[in-house]
């Protein structure tokens, strides 16, 4: 799924434009225990809880692609993959309308989620007309494709904060009842998932609020799915292996680290697929970034075991805070600097260990050799072209 696929779902997401049939819901406390079920036709509702129930659906659909929302894959040939794929299948066709199945499900939640304190799960079933568009995307008049779709939502509920209000049958200050408030989902799923505006059964998308906390338990056991690692997990990983190896002070290499693989992605800007960090991209940019022969093939072997199971992408693992921070030091050295120095040099790793001092007709003189392909620029101006 992409983020044009998840827009064009959510803008359905008003009291004007949504078509939601049904709705269901369980409310569970801290002891993993029903305390209520419900099910409503949604659009019977009052206006306000309407909104208030679309406000909370929106948020299962919002977030970044690889990070907030994951598009996860049923495992194959694993029995309990196959039984859950059959399972949110038949509760999707249903409508929500077995509460056998609707119990089903919040049984499997209560017990493959792993949350401390109380929540209710929220499900929504809709069937959305697919229109064809023409190649300049405008909607024809002409049915593509009836989407049949679910999304749940779980979201914590927890107690108010205390706090003074005015007691209108007393005309008085005083303490203000504590209630129960729902909160935004934390996690969620839409099934199937909505794939070039097509409906893919062996697949859905997975909400996630913390990205570093995905639950990733609930991915496997719950939804019977493979897990993934969000770009958050990625980005921290990837940090932790170069810290590991380089250590924390080497703060320049890891930026320039950073700031070639930023410049890989940069270099086709025709480009529109994702670029695979594999092995060979991440030698070149250990290699472009100074860091020696001995430390590169460790630092690849870990990167190698860390991700065996899925390779990230290359924008996942870029920290532009990494970047802008030693930025931020580097621009505030070279201001102090520059007060110092008569002559400041900035080079390419690779060309450090080629500078000397030399004495050239009795002057101290700074010599850089450069190669024929080689050029330079000297307080802004190229020189040696």
């Amino acid at each position: 799924m992409t983020k044009k696929d998840m827009m064009e779902l959510r803008r359905r997401f008003t009291k004007d434009s949504c078509t939601f049939t049904k709705m269901a819901g369980c409310y569970v406390n801290n002891d993993k225990e029903k305390v209520l079920t419900f099910s409503e036709t949604f659009l019977n509702l009052n206006d306000d809880e309407v909104n208030k129930y679309l406000d909370i659906v929106k948020k299962v659909t919002l977030g970044k692609i690889g990070d907030n929302l994951l598009e996860l894959e049923f495992e194959k040939q694993e029995e309990i993959s196959e039984n859950r794929q059959n399972f949110l299948l038949g509760l999707k066709e249903s409508g929500l309308k077995n509460e056998d199945l609707l119990d089903c499900l919040y049984d499997l939640v209560i017990k493959s989620y792993n949350y401390v304190g109380n929540y209710l799960i929220l499900l929504y079933h809709d069937v959305y007309d697919v229109m064809n568009k023409t190649t300049d995307n405008r909607a024809v008049d002409e049915s593509e494709e009836m989407y049949d779709y679910m999304i749940c939502a779980i979201c914590p509920v927890k107690l108010s904060k205390p706090g003074l209000g005015y007691l209108k049958d007393q005309n008085r200050i005083g303490t203000r009842k504590r209630d129960w408030v729902v909160g935004a989902p934390e996690n969620g799923f839409l099934y199937p998932a909505f794939t070039d505006r097509s409906s893919d059964i062996n697949s859905l998308m997975y909400y996630i609020k913390n990205a570093k906390e995905p639950k990733s338990e609930f991915m496997i056991e719950g939804l019977g799915c493979k897990s993934k690692q969000t770009s958050t997990e990625q980005k921290v990983a990837f940090n932790s292996i170069l810290e590991d190896f380089l250590g924390e002070d080497s703060d320049l290499m890891i930026r320039n680290i950073h700031q070639n693989i930023n410049n890989m992605i940069n270099e086709d800007e025709e480009r529109t697929d994702p670029i695979s960090m594999n092995k060979e991209a991440l030698k070149n940019v250990l290699s472009k970034s100074g860091v020696s022969e001995e430390l590169a093939p460790k630092i690849e072997e870990t990167y190698e075991t860390k991700f065996s199971k899925e390779l990230p992408m290359a924008e996942n693992i870029i920290d532009k805070k990494i970047i802008k921070k030693i930025e931020e030091k580097e621009l505030k050295n070279n201001i102090e600097d520059k007060k110092k120095y008569t002559v400041i040099i900035q080079a390419k790793p690779e060309k450090e260990n080629q500078i000397v001092k030399q004495v050239i007709d009795g002057k101290n003189c700074i010599v850089i050799p450069l190669d024929e392909e080689e050029n330079a620029k000297v307080n802004g101006n190229e020189i040696f072209k």
